[in-house]
């Protein structure tokens, strides 16, 4: 593709669906409890002295041709090659390079610069096959399939079923502790 020819808008969101598939997986696929940190592949082979760490450079490699495919600029792009040298050079350091992969996340900060210009360039303004990249491939196939899922309420319950699923945890868990709460007040009243 030269750089001069533009994508369609589908080819766009595929392109950058793909980039936050392996995003997640290499930067955050486990969540840290109780932060919106995670934990990913990157660090995974950050433990592997010297070859994961230059496994990981390749690997982020792959995001950035990703990114140049959907015709990002070369100079937007140099911040993260930068990035993704320091982390594969601070990486042959034990736990510190480890540490440095959980947090810096350069697969995060190229899929950052690639959907800031595919914002600008083609005026795409929803996060949805970013933020959930994974279901909303799977939405897509559904909707092919039948029209029900082109319903615009089924296909946004679809993709907020993380965190539909994520609130009906927190209101089980502050039943839990109410109703614990109170069995405890009223066994402590029937000891006095």
């Amino acid at each position: 593709m030269s750089s001069s020819q533009k994508l369609s808008r589908a080819e766009v969101i595929k392109l950058e669906r793909d980039l936050a598939k392996f995003a997640i997986v290499m930067d955050s696929m486990v969540r840290i409890p109780f932060t919106k940190q995670g934990v990913g592949a990157d660090a995974a082979l950050s433990t592997i002295p010297i070859v994961g760490d230059v496994a990981g450079f390749v690997l982020t490699g792959y995001a950035i041709v990703k990114a140049k495919q959907i015709g990002v600029p070369q100079s937007k792009l140099n911040p993260v090659i930068k990035l993704a040298a320091v982390d594969a050079i601070v990486g042959v350091i034990p736990v510190a390079g480890t540490l440095f992969d959980i947090f810096i996340r350069p697969s995060k900060k190229a899929l950052a610069v690639v959907h800031e210009h595919i914002r600008v360039e083609y005026q795409i303004e929803t996060e949805d096959h970013v933020n959930h990249p994974f279901l909303h491939e799977k939405l897509e196939q559904k909707q092919q399939e039948s029209k029900l899922w082109r319903h615009p309420v089924v296909a946004w319950l679809w993709l907020r079923i993380p965190d539909l699923v994520g609130a009906m945890v927190v209101i089980l868990m502050l039943a839990a502790i109410w109703f614990g709460g109170l069995a405890i007040w009223n066994w402590m009243q029937g000891l006095s």
